[in-house]
C-alpha cells in the first residue's frame, strides 16, 4: 500500500506562483508513475502532469508552459511548481501514483490517491 500526503497550496493572487508537494511512503517504487490531478467544483477530476520512471513527464494543454512536475526519488517526493497562475487553475489538486496503463493523464488508472490540497486563485 501507498500513502500520499500533499501539502503548498493556498490562496494566491492571478500571475503568482505556487508550489505543491507531495510525500509518498509505504509501498512506493521509484519506477511508479506519479501525477498531479485537479477537481473544481461541479466539474469532473482531470490530470494535470505526471511523471515517469525516467523522468519524462506530460502535461495537459492548459497548463503547458506554465506548470512543472519534477521528483526527488531520495526523498518520495514529487513536485508540481505552477507559475503564472490563473482562476481557472482553482481547484483541489490531487497526489496519484502508480498507474495501471502507463504513466498517462487519465485519473482512472491511477491506483493510489491523496486526500488533496486547496489551490485558489483570484
Amino acid at each position: 500500500h501507498v500513502q500520499l500526503v500533499e501539502s503548498g497550496g493556498g490562496s494566491v493572487q492571478a500571475g503568482r506562483s505556487l508550489r505543491l508537494s507531495c510525500i509518498a511512503s509505504g509501498d512506493i517504487e521509484s519506477s511508479d508513475c506519479m501525477g498531479w490531478f485537479r477537481q473544481a467544483p461541479g466539474k469532473e477530476r482531470e490530470g494535470v502532469a505526471a511523471i515517469d520512471s525516467d523522468g519524462s513527464s506530460s502535461y495537459a494543454d492548459s497548463v503547458k508552459g506554465r506548470f512543472t512536475i519534477s521528483k526527488d526519488n531520495a526523498k518520495n517526493t514529487v513536485y508540481l511548481q505552477m507559475n503564472s497562475l490563473k482562476p481557472e487553475d482553482t481547484a483541489m489538486y490531487y497526489c496519484a501514483a502508480r498507474s495501471a496503463y502507463g504513466c498517462s493523464l487519465a485519473p482512472g488508472s491511477f491506483y493510489y490517491w491523496g486526500q488533496g490540497t486547496q489551490v485558489t486563485v483570484s
